[in-house]
């Protein structure tokens, strides 16, 4: 499949009964502002670039939602258990992004797609969910040409705020480029 745009990788995932059926438990959760985001769509849109046939395995899949009144980390826990319980071989990680900014030492972040802004790499700032419509919803705070053409680069927050040496750390423990090898990694 060749993607173009948005709604190709809308339709990619549609035509994907795992990540659906991964959708489907994240949103009976009921979470406000929630997402699943990072690799769980970028992943997918590189496993298609590369033609490969058998999807590459999820360290996690990051489901996270915006909930400045319940900010304990325990409630995080007890979504992951539930998810668990609806599916027990997905590596399910749940976050309140309302409290993440304490852990990432940085001004606290207004709303889910606010934090996916401040993801270090543009083609990994990507998140999906279902609406109260079960339509797919793509969140791209930076687009999807970088995902579409096999860069990776700092996000302007990154750049901005001189964190170089935190997304060239994440460049290489991720080591994508053993696995996705026509990727192009760019350092500013």
């Amino acid at each position: 499949m060749v993607i173009r745009n948005e709604s190709d990788i809308i339709r990619l995932i549609e035509q994907d009964y795992w990540m659906m059926d991964i959708l489907h438990h994240a949103k009976s959760l009921d979470l406000p502002d929630w997402w699943i985001c990072a690799g769980f769509v970028r992943s997918k849109v590189w496993d298609e670039l590369h033609g490969f046939t058998c999807r590459t395995p999820h360290p996690d899949i990051d489901v996270i939602y915006y909930d400045q009144h319940d900010l304990k980390e325990e409630t995080e826990k007890e979504y992951e258990d539930r998810l668990r319980a609806l599916n027990p071989t997905i590596p399910w990680s749940v976050k309140n992004e309302a409290r993440m900014h304490v852990r990432n030492n940085v001004s606290p972040y207004e709303s889910s797609i606010d934090a996916i802004s401040k993801f270090p790499e543009t083609a990994t700032a990507l998140g999906v969910k279902i609406d109260s419509n079960n339509r797919i919803i793509l969140t791209t705070p930076y687009g999807i040409r970088d995902v579409i053409h096999l860069e990776v680069r700092p996000t302007p927050y990154i750049l901005k705020n001189q964190l170089t040496t935190l997304y060239e750390e994440r460049i290489r423990k991720k080591d994508w480029k053993s696995t996705w090898t026509k990727l192009k990694i760019f350092y500013s």
